[in-house]
């Protein structure tokens, strides 16, 4: 199994500004990568003070001029929120700069906060976001495309420049439900997922369903799977993440299954349904000892890959010392750089304009 840093910008405390934010989300990429970390993820929001990152595509490319040979991998762009003629030439442009350390990890946005702010109702966003992917793989995979569709109309045009190397880079499609997750593994794409603050039996089905896909249809695809992963120094430091964690995730759930209470940029915290005892033992947050054997558990159900956020609202510094203690003290129990460098799927899957079903 292999690990992967989510860079996940959690400003919980507006007054450092952004200018730290970002410093210390360029640190962790650098202790990532030292560490011996496959890659590290960044997402994309908006407005919000969490998760904040409202250009992954540049944020990659200063990752990887700080970087020398991990992935950067997006988690996610939005493509909902993006125009697909403008955004494959960002994304060209991106994998050229990475020298192609980029994976691109595309999804149809998950808080409907921000995404009816926006002007993209999340009602709207699995139509959007199919017609968007497919519009999207056209451009990167072939010159004079033209399109008629529900939200897309233009005629012929070629994105320049061309992709790297006349490949796009990978793609990974974010997905939650098992049928999601399943019916894209089987068109071969690479899967992101999380069962967010679930049980590990979330996590089963939605590993399950991945393992169906590609079953069907087996062309190397990958699963990762983001889970909030901080090593605790003591029983004392792992009740305190615990506290970060309950916080950070009743301002999550908030923006995305709650009534969306955000003031000047800020998520209220609300209270979770789930009990501290319940988060324990869902999250990944406890001795070096135990998060070796609780991980295990994961790398035999089959996940590829563990997407870890210690970004849950501690201190800088406190994140960065969790950060090490992985990798000092449990990544050396894996087998790391196992899995073959990351390819676009084998088949393209855009015919006559149209998404399959």
């Amino acid at each position: 199994m292999e690990f992967n840093n989510f860079l996940g910008a959690n400003y919980r405390d507006t007054r450092i500004g952004g200018e730290q934010l970002y410093a210390d989300m360029l640190a962790q990429a650098r202790a990532a990568e030292r560490l011996g970390f496959r890659g590290v993820t960044i997402p994309e929001h908006h407005l919000i003070n969490i998760l904040l990152v409202p250009d992954p595509l540049q944020f990659a490319v200063k990752v990887a001029s700080v970087t020398q040979s991990i992935e950067v991998v997006t988690s996610v762009c939005v493509l909902p929120l993006h125009d697909m003629r403008i955004f494959a030439g960002q994304v060209v442009l991106a994998d050229i700069l990475c020298e192609g350390r980029l994976v691109l990890g595309v999804g149809r946005g998950a808080f409907a906060y921000e995404m009816a702010l926006l002007g993209k109702p999340i009602e709207e966003s699995r139509e959007r976001f199919d017609e968007s992917l497919a519009v999207l793989t056209a451009l990167l995979e072939r010159e004079e495309v033209s399109w008629d569709g529900k939200y897309y109309q233009f005629g012929p045009l070629t994105i320049m420049p061309r992709p790297r190397n006349n490949r796009p880079p990978p793609m990974m499609i974010a997905a939650l439900t098992p049928e999601s997750i399943e019916a894209s593994a089987r068109r071969g794409f690479h899967i992101q997922t999380t069962p967010l603050n679930s049980s590990i039996e979330k996590m089963r089905e939605q590993v399950e369903a991945f393992n169906r896909g590609k079953a069907a249809h087996d062309c190397g695809q990958r699963l990762a799977v983001m889970r909030v992963c901080c090593v605790a120094a003591n029983q004392a430091d792992m009740s305190r993440k615990l506290d970060f964690a309950y916080d950070y995730y009743g301002r999550f759930h908030n923006v995305f299954t709650g009534p969306g209470l955000v003031e000047r940029g800020e998520i209220k915290h609300l209270p979770l349904k789930q009990t501290r005892e319940q988060l324990a033992e869902s999250l990944l947050i406890c001795t070096a000892n135990e998060m070796i054997d609780r991980l295990k558990d994961y790398e035999r159900l089959g996940v590829d890959e563990l997407i870890m956020n210690v970004n849950i609202g501690h201190s800088r510094s406190e994140a960065l010392e969790s950060l090490e203690r992985f990798g000092t003290e449990v990544l050396p129990h894996f087998e790391v750089n196992s899995l073959p460098r990351m390819s676009k799927p084998r088949e393209s899957y855009v015919v006559a304009g149209k998404y399959p079903d």
